[in-house]
């Protein structure tokens, strides 16, 4: 994998792609940001880069070390992730240990920590002393979610990469690039923060039921308050679709918004695209204030089934409020 086929990040990509150019690789590098940014994928590029023989500023795909990189055979990277709930000193003491055998291939290693803030303080004290005497051969690549759970001393020791959300357009295109159908992908994108989150989402049953649900009920909850009841009641209440009412509610403010963004000409911006005739044809049937009350009775509804009312009652109240405005 090339750092180019992950996903955003362009700012960890630029400093990454400069140590490589520059011949200034850090002996040891801290990824952080929330989960579902591409931390390691990232680091596993990165890790591809450092081991390729082509002297470029990213693996090139090709070499004989490049192609044991993607076939998994690359014995002189380690990954390292929690046992159980932690990181243990006797984990790092291992890793230490296997750092000090001699190279199998290219005057190169790399190990990759995941989820480094969970160390245990005698874990992170140990890690600590090895960092304090790197050695040229060597690159750490620590990943976490939350930078300030590490210890001060290892986060003076490190170069920092700053990992960011990625925006709806990237996850789409991220999700697209996997095979997943774009409808689903540009409402998966606006709902979950990071591929694997959107991904998952998309996967569980009743993802792409719920959006036809919600676009009938979009239209129907304008003007057709009993097809409305009816559609409650036979392909939600009665459905897998009632089984995460959140999920359907949570589309239901994105098909409210589809109007105010078409209202204001953001048309690149609305999620239910393959609607975009209707949608054009109704989006003026109220002010941007009449469809944010919308968006509030959506979310009323929300906050009611989570405090366990009836979700049939909760959203035949909705329809009642989204008719009165």
């Amino acid at each position: 994998m090339s750092m180019d086929q992950v996903p955003g990040q362009e700012k960890a990509k630029s400093m990454l792609r400069y140590a490589l150019r520059s011949g200034k690789v850090s002996h040891a590098y801290l990824f952080s940001g929330p989960r579902g940014t591409g931390r390691k994928a990232l680091a596993l590029a990165f890790a591809q880069a450092l081991f390729c023989t082509s002297g470029g500023d990213d693996a090139c795909g090709h070499c004989i070390e490049c192609r044991k990189f993607e076939h998994g055979n690359q014995p002189d990277l380690h990954m390292l992730e929690p046992d159980g709930a932690s990181i243990k000193l006797g984990q790092i003491q291992q890793l230490q240990r296997e750092m000090s055998y001699r190279n199998a291939g290219v005057q190169q290693k790399v190990y990759i920590v995941e989820q480094a803030e969970t160390m245990t303080l005698q874990a992170a004290n140990s890690l600590l002393k090895f960092l304090e005497e790197p050695q040229s051969e060597i690159v750490a690549l620590l990943l976490t979610e939350n930078v300030q759970a590490m210890l001060p001393t290892i986060r003076s020791r490190v170069q920092m990469i700053p990992f960011v959300p990625l925006s709806p357009k990237e996850l789409q295109a991220a999700l697209e690039a996997e095979g997943i159908a774009s409808m689903q992908a540009r409402a998966a994108s606006r709902i979950a923060s990071g591929v694997e989150a959107c991904r998952a989402l998309i996967q569980q049953n009743g993802f792409a039921e719920t959006r036809n649900v919600v676009i009938q009920l979009g239209k129907e909850s304008l003007s057709r308050f009993t097809a409305a009841i009816v559609t409650v009641q036979q392909q939600v209440v009665k459905s897998d679709v009632g089984q995460d009412p959140q999920l359907l509610l949570t589309m239901l403010l994105l098909w409210y918004k589809d109007m105010i963004h078409y209202q204001a000409g953001r048309l690149e911006e609305i999620v239910f695209i393959d609607q975009s005739e209707w949608i054009g044809k109704h989006a003026f049937a109220r002010t941007p204030d009449g469809w944010v009350n919308c968006m509030e009775h959506v979310l009323e509804c929300s906050k009611r089934i989570r405090a366990h009312v009836s979700t049939q009652l909760a959203l035949e109240q909705l329809l009642v409020n989204l008719q009165e405005g």
